[in-house]
């Protein structure tokens, strides 16, 4: 797939499997993207697979998991 469809592919996941609005997946890849977490996948064509695009939405989904800041009681 190319490089678009998989970011597109990631984003879709992301909305699916965690339950975000379109706009918090599309978000959380554009940032992702802007941190330059894809760009080994832009340069590797191997790494634009079905597969890896749930390896990378569970990543990216854990890591927003991690950042966001402790709920006050």
């Amino acid at each position: 797939m190319t490089y678009e469809e998989y970011l597109d592919e990631v984003t879709t996941l992301l909305f699916e499997k965690y339950n975000l609005t379109e706009k918090q997946a599309i978000t959380m890849v554009m940032r992702a993207q802007d941190a330059e977490f894809f760009v080994r996948h832009d340069d590797i064509e191997a790494l634009r697979n079905v597969d890896q695009a749930h390896a990378d939405a569970k990543a990216l989904h854990a890591a927003a998991q991690e950042a966001k800041p402790a709920k006050r009681k």
